[in-house]
């Protein structure tokens, strides 16, 4: 009789050390309730806890994501769009997470959420599309001071998109349009007065030094010939242009002299009547 309670208290026994036995992975930490008090974080690897007294609650520390749906909200400049995001987070304290907070999913989801939405409507609508580092940075400020008590970090938030209504979509491709041919025009203004510049500089240098000139003649004459033209230009060296220029302007003076001389009428001298 004796060995056979004997037997069942040693059974009793490896059946409370066996039932007492809890194993975390690294990445995970149990919070120990005792008799309904928190007891400690334990993990990870094996450790042992006070069967029927001591309950364990199992918390995840890895980073977690949280998708935000795409939120309707309106902007500074009173422009209704919908912006989506992604949350990072991470838990530092189990044990705050579990006793400050009933449901730290769902309650890190809901902040993530009204901060993005009252940040974005805090910004208008280009500050939105441009800055959006600025704007990520600011929910994850937000957020973070919120979940801190509840032994949560923030570690990033990320906006994925922004949809905007179709007209804006129109009038912001309008936009571009006009600042791209605005872009374009001012370019070739520049351009136009450099050639303008460079071409000015080349007919001084021809002014001063005439056999450029002969060159230029020559050098088109080559172009002209290897672009298959079927137009004929003789070119006249500038000397035979100057020489029939002066010819002109010598003949003309001719003509007008023998003109001239044809209507004045020598003065004859008057024969007085003798006396």
């Amino acid at each position: 009789m004796p060995n056979s309670l004997l037997g069942t208290v040693l059974g009793v026994l490896i059946v409370l050390v066996i039932s007492g036995l809890k194993l975390d992975r690294e990445y995970q930490r149990g919070v120990i309730f005792r008799l309904g008090r928190i007891k400690g974080v334990m993990g990870p690897g094996l450790y042992w806890t006070i069967p029927v007294i001591d309950q364990k609650t199992q918390i995840d520390i890895r980073t977690k994501t949280v998708n935000i749906e795409p939120q309707e909200t309106v902007t500074a400049d009173s422009v209704t769009i919908k912006v989506n995001a992604v949350l990072y987070y991470r838990i530092l304290d189990p044990s705050k997470a579990i006793n400050k907070v009933e449901n730290y999913q769902l309650a890190v989801y809901q902040t993530a959420l009204t901060s993005l939405r009252n940040v974005v409507g805090q910004n208008i609508l280009d500050d939105v599309l441009q800055n959006r580092d600025k704007i990520n940075t600011k929910v994850q400020e937000i957020v973070d001071e919120i979940t801190e008590p509840w032994g949560i970090i923030i570690e990033r938030v990320e906006m994925k998109d922004v949809e905007i209504p179709t007209s804006m979509q129109r009038a912001m491709a309008k936009e571009a349009e006009a600042i791209r041919e605005k872009r374009a025009r001012l370019i070739k203004a520049a351009a136009e007065q450099e050639a303008s510049i460079k071409l000015a500089e080349a007919s001084q240098k021809i002014v001063e030094n005439p056999a450029a000139l002969e060159l230029r003649r020559l050098q088109m004459l080559t172009e002209i010939g290897a672009e298959n033209n079927t137009t004929t230009l003789i070119m006249m060296p500038s000397d035979f242009i100057s020489l029939a220029k002066t010819w002109t302007e010598a003949l003309e003076n001719g003509s007008k002299r023998n003109v001239y001389n044809s209507q004045v009428q020598p003065l004859q001298p008057e024969n007085n009547p003798k006396e």
